[in-house]
């Protein structure tokens, strides 16, 4: 049975945007979450938790910015980068990767399996960083109605995740994208340019950039 989703005004902003708890990350309740803003994230003894956070992180393409020294290590990176060639495997490195105050990882086996058919579906997406042929860096993330959503990131060797924001940033605007969503503003995104919003504006941004013409990959 599908979940319907009140609208994201109803959120709990003492329970940091907390919408809906219960469900399935299937396919169809992960696109019509998406469409609306809204993004699970497990709650460890919860049912499914589904999030629209009262603040929200996202990068403008305009607003990208590369320092000196990354620029630096694009000109000179001897990596590869692909897009949609190893989803699972990206999906995993993300879920092993440490975070600093963090205990665990969000990424539960149930995430892996509903990412991985939403991938099979055609709306969630990865880029890879390869030094020869193994798997240093990426990202992945959900594009639902020409709306890129980044999920998490990895890296096994310096300015490697950052790279990958790069590839994306450019091949969302080569598609007309104008921003994407990175749900969190972390350090490593606002040293990109990446800024916070709240609900209200994000809302409002996200009824302007959705495009069901768009294809971002």
């Amino acid at each position: 049975m599908p979940l319907i989703f009140p609208p994201p005004s109803a959120a709990r902003d003492d329970l940091d945007g907390l919408l809906l708890l219960g469900g399935q990350p299937t396919v169809e309740n992960l696109v019509a979450a998406y469409a609306q803003g809204i993004f699970p994230w497990p709650v460890p003894g919860w049912p499914l938790a589904w999030f629209c956070p009262p603040r929200r992180g996202i990068l403008r393409l305009a607003s990208l910015h590369v320092g000196r020294s990354l620029a630096r290590a694009q000109r000179q990176s001897p990596w590869r980068i692909s897009f949609d060639t190893a989803f699972g495997q990206v999906m995993r490195a993300c879920q092993a990767q440490p975070r600093p105050g963090q205990d665990g990882t969000w990424i539960t086996p149930q995430l892996v399996r509903g990412y991985e058919a939403l991938h099979a579906a055609g709306h969630a997406h990865s880029v890879e960083v390869w030094e020869g042929d193994e798997l240093v860096g990426g990202l992945y993330g959900v594009a639902v109605l020409g709306v890129f959503a980044g999920e998490s990131m990895f890296h096994h060797r310096p300015n490697a995740s950052k790279l990958a924001v790069l590839a994306l940033a450019s091949h969302l605007a080569a598609r007309g994208a104008s921003w994407f969503d990175i749900q969190q503003l972390t350090p490593h995104m606002a040293a990109l340019g990446a800024e916070e919003v709240s609900r209200e504006e994000f809302l409002a941004l996200l009824a302007t950039e959705q495009d069901p013409s768009r294809q971002l990959f």
